[in-house]
């Protein structure tokens, strides 16, 4: 659960340089990670499609490209982000993931690529998706993990909390939201643990990707039925 003023303040102050940024600090890996989610988008041939938290756009673009016939909606919070994203030629609306302004059962298909991490209430903003999915209807997460392998998860937790707060600071001058980077990473669900916390908001049969020896995942999941 994050606190929603710090988390648009922080993205704000790195918006113009935030896409770079990522493909440094990745090595260019995030850009593998994002077509692969359009690819599992694609399977679910979508209509209409809601990227939520869509940032500066990478991954609607990485949609919008695999998904040629569908309707791809972006949504984000933070105006500067979202300048961005638009000027990318997507369509844009500025609009709160915890009050979505679309009417119930709307998408076909919700993506949020590293956006559900830094919302106010998970648990709130999985049911607010839930509500403007059709029956049906797919969420598709892509998000930042922890490495099951001990000796692994190690070494990347330096790299977290050490070598890229300092590398993004370098380039950006705002080092301390890459160091609320790495902390809302650690204590973000994943794995089986993240499938089991999205069943219990409104979804059913969630499985998930690891990616890049778990520093990432993928997570799907269809929207339940009503009780």
């Amino acid at each position: 659960m994050q606190d929603p003023k710090y988390v648009k303040d922080a993205f704000s102050g790195i918006a113009k340089k935030y896409v770079i940024t990522n493909h440094i600090l990745s090595l260019g890996i995030d850009i593998l990670w994002r077509k692969k989610t359009a690819d599992i988008v694609y399977k679910k041939t979508p209509k209409r499609i809601l990227d939520l938290a869509t940032g500066s756009g990478d991954l609607a673009l990485a949609i919008e490209k695999k998904c040629k016939n569908s309707e791809v909606v972006c949504s984000d919070f933070c105006a500067p982000m979202l300048e961005i994203a638009n000027s990318r030629g997507l369509n844009t609306v500025l609009a709160d993931a915890m009050s979505l302004p679309f009417e119930d059962r709307d998408f076909d298909l919700i993506s949020v690529g590293f956006g559900l991490r830094n919302m106010e209430d998970w648990s709130e903003a999985l049911v607010e998706m839930r509500r403007v999915l059709k029956p049906d209807g797919h969420i598709v997460i892509l998000d930042f993990s922890l490495p099951d392998n001990k000796f692994r998860r190690a070494l990347y937790c330096i790299y977290l909390n050490q070598i890229l707060p300092f590398i993004a600071g370098v380039i950006t001058r705002k080092r301390s939201a890459y160091k609320y980077l790495a902390k809302t990473i650690g204590e973000f669900p994943s794995g089986k643990s993240m499938c089991n916390f999205i069943e219990s908001n409104g979804f059913m049969g969630a499985e998930y990707t690891s990616l890049s020896f778990g520093v990432a995942s993928i997570y799907i999941a269809r929207r339940a039925e009503e009780a």
